[in-house]
């Protein structure tokens, strides 16, 4: 009763604004605004109070700003994101992304998912509760991502299932499982009807699936997809229904492919996202705000960018109450220069500036200790030493393709040649203890002498390294286990570089720009070793465990073909 006594009081003091009977908290004065209803760039008072925009017209305020010159958008969402990808706590990734416009994101949290299981998912919704963009969360759909990856835990759909009833949960992520989809597996199914009992949305992964295999997908209720590469691709998907989210992140860039169709008349079915967001690109780059201005340069119309990036992504997931400046919405805005340079110089979440040249200090989450405690101790393995990785035999060898996250089968080999550049790599089974470890060959990395080796491996995390030989490998795993998790460079067994990821051995707890400071000192101690220069030494090195991404991958029982769909 109390909070419905309290929304009646703001609904009332609302109307009393908007009809101009009191004076607005703040008001926007002379602001041009991209009008996402029209299409068209209005100008106009903008009248906010209790963190809405209660009138669009001729208003005064208590606080009023000048927008002459300036153009406001609506917040930026990012529709698909792993914020662990950043390597950084979701607070850290706040702060390196409302700067640049973002107000509100979706995140898949499956891969802290697939280290702790739904303590993870537990985990990422307490740190990042109450943060100035609000983070919303679709729940894992493939933990594990396949029955070959040794994972921290397995979730089916009765372990989500109690999270559907957190406000903060949209629905369900990426249904990477394209395959059991079509072929009606019924562990698959069960999720996916479990999903749409809650009636939530259910987001899509399925590069290339075309013709009757998608229109069994898509039937199932998966509505959106952020895996197209190809023109001809989504426009198939959009046309059997699906939204398409254009992804323009770190590991994959797909919006110079994609940006036609947002000068067509689908437009209005198209949101970006970036999936997977490093931190030197963050940095660099930028976020939302960055696919925008690229999109612009294109030859996107500035107002259709703005909507993709902000109201199509908000009448996806029904967030009716942002994605838009008029009456009634969320007053989250961004104030840019202009269209051609796209600067954001200020933004405003819920009517509060918290960015305006500097972003205000705010209060992080509390994490429960328990979920704290678990988090930072992740691993369950033994030391390792050289004979762990001794094999007498040949096996695949995985051929590496210049800035490509897919591979070649390059047949076999039976040693390290470091002259031919053919190197031994390692998959270490490292969440309950197991002792397995996948071995092959690697070719194409370039290394010439020590090791290198990482706990971030898509999806499952376990260690992967690879080195020029069984010690160095040994020495570069034990590495990463004594940091807790990280990333590490290694020569004459001891370590060039290092950046320590305790927080479920994917994060730091550290800042954006020492994490940054740390990986781009690694990457560069890696590359006077001899990776060569089309390779990022980590990021290539972390999908080469991920068995779905043909032609061939090291999983912790050895190399697997893909397209084969068996071990060799």
């Amino acid at each position: 009763m109390k909070d419905f006594i309290k929304e009646f009081e703001k609904k009332r003091k609302i109307i009393s604004v908007a009809s101009g009977r009191e004076s607005a908290e703040l008001v926007l004065k002379n602001a041009a605004f991209v009008n996402v209803f029209s299409d068209e760039l209005c100008t106009d008072d903008i009248a906010v109070s209790d963190g809405v925009i209660v009138g669009i017209g001729k208003y005064s305020g208590k606080n009023e700003i000048d927008m002459s010159g300036k153009i406001v958008c609506p917040g930026f969402i990012d529709a698909h994101i792993h914020i662990e990808s950043a390597l950084v706590s979701p607070a850290e990734f706040v702060k390196a992304t409302f700067p640049h416009g973002t107000t509100t994101i979706v995140t898949d949290p499956h891969e802290i998912a697939n280290v702790m299981g739904t303590d993870g998912i537990e985990y990422m919704l307490e740190a990042s509760k109450d943060l100035p963009i609000d983070v919303l969360f679709m729940l894992p759909s493939c933990v594990p991502a396949t029955a070959l990856d040794e994972a921290g835990a397995v979730l089916d759909y009765r372990a989500i299932d109690p999270l559907y009833e957190n406000p903060r949960v949209l629905g369900l992520a990426e249904m990477m499982n394209y395959e059991g989809v079509v072929e009606g597996d019924g562990d698959v199914l069960k999720k996916l009807t479990a999903a749409q009992t809650h009636n939530t949305k259910i987001d899509g992964h399925a590069p290339g699936l075309c013709g009757n295999a998608l229109n069994a997908y898509v039937a199932s209720g998966v509505s959106s997809d952020h895996e197209c590469s190809e023109l001809n691709e989504a426009m198939e998907k959009l046309r059997k229904g699906q939204y398409i989210m254009i992804r323009e992140g770190t590991a994959a860039r797909n919006l110079e492919a994609l940006a036609p169709l947002l000068k067509e008349k689908c437009a209005d079915r198209c949101m970006f996202c970036t999936d997977d967001k490093h931190p030197n690109d963050l940095l660099e780059k930028g976020h939302i705000d960055y696919i925008i201005k690229k999109a612009i340069s294109l030859g996107v119309n500035p107002i259709t960018a703005v909507k993709a990036a902000s109201f199509t992504a908000a009448q996806y997931f029904r967030l009716d109450d942002r994605g838009a400046i008029a009456p009634g919405y969320a007053a989250d805005l961004v104030i840019i220069d202009s269209f051609e340079n796209f600067g954001v110089e200020k933004v405003f979440k819920n009517g509060e500036l918290l960015f305006d040249g500097k972003m205000k200090v705010f209060k992080e989450p509390e994490i429960e200790p328990e979920l704290k405690r678990r988090a930072h101790n992740s691993f369950s393995i033994h030391e390792l030493a050289a004979k762990d990785f001794v094999s007498e035999r040949a096996m695949g060898l995985i051929g590496l393709i210049p800035q490509e996250i897919v591979t070649t089968d390059c047949g076999f080999a039976d040693g390290i040649d470091v002259e031919k550049d053919i190197l031994k790599i390692a998959v270490i089974e490292r969440h309950k203890n197991t002792s397995h470890i996948g071995l092959g060959y690697i070719k194409g990395y370039g290394l010439k002498e020590g090791a290198v080796a990482t706990s971030v491996s898509h999806d499952s995390h376990n260690i992967i390294a690879l080195g020029t030989s069984d010690e160095e490998i040994a020495a570069a795993a034990n590495r990463v286990l004594q940091l807790d998790g990280g990333i590490v460079v290694m020569k004459d067994g001891k370590a060039l570089a290092e950046l320590a990821l305790p927080l479920a051995g994917i994060m730091s707890d550290d800042t954006l720009e020492n994490v940054n400071h740390a990986l781009e000192n690694a990457k560069d101690c890696a590359f006077g070793l001899g990776v060569s220069s089309g390779i990022d030494p980590f990021m290539t090195l972390s999908f080469m465990s991920l068995p779905v991404i043909p032609a061939l991958r090291l999983t912790t029982h050895g190399v697997y073909d893909v397209l084969k769909r068996k071990l060799i």
